[in-house]
């Protein structure tokens, strides 16, 4: 509550310190798939522009897989420099409405059947993928551990 209390929501309309960045208030549009995934880059950015134009502060993508030991068919994705445009697109237009941009980095290990990678899925543990897909995760090792480490940064 504000000092005067008048509104008691005007801390939601305060910039807030992410780090090194400062949103311009507390709202923070949580990741959530649009269904335009990589297939309908155009569409993803301008939804996350709406929402910046309405005065979202923080504007996130969907879960953005970020190896493809992971591949979930038409999921945005952050493998290499092949898709930084699909991400700078949709950064630039919500930079434009003076938000900030944010990205959910996943792994999604055993719910990753790799249809189009064929890689076999990692995963903790070794399990079958989840879904109806004949398809069965291997468990990660330590040098799997120490990669996957490496893969987000």
């Amino acid at each position: 509550m504000n000092s005067d209390n008048t509104n008691p929501y005007a801390v939601l309309f305060e910039p807030v310190e992410i780090g090194p960045v400062t949103a311009r208030n507390r709202f923070y549009q949580v990741p959530h798939c649009t269904g335009a995934g990589r297939n309908y880059p155009t569409v993803g950015a301008h939804i996350r522009a709406v929402n910046a134009e309405g005065g979202w502060a923080v504007v996130s993508t969907e879960q953005c897989d970020i190896h493809h030991t992971a591949d979930m068919r038409a999921q945005v994705r952050l493998w290499g420099e092949d898709d930084v445009p699909f991400h700078a697109r949709m950064t630039e237009l919500v930079h434009q409405h003076g938000a900030l941009a944010a990205c959910e980095l996943v792994h999604n290990g055993s719910y990753s059947p790799n249809h189009i990678g064929r890689e076999i899925p990692l995963a903790p543990i070794s399990t079958p993928v989840q879904g109806p897909y004949p398809v069965h995760a291997r468990a990660m090792n330590k040098v799997d551990i120490a990669n996957f480490r490496q893969w987000h940064r």
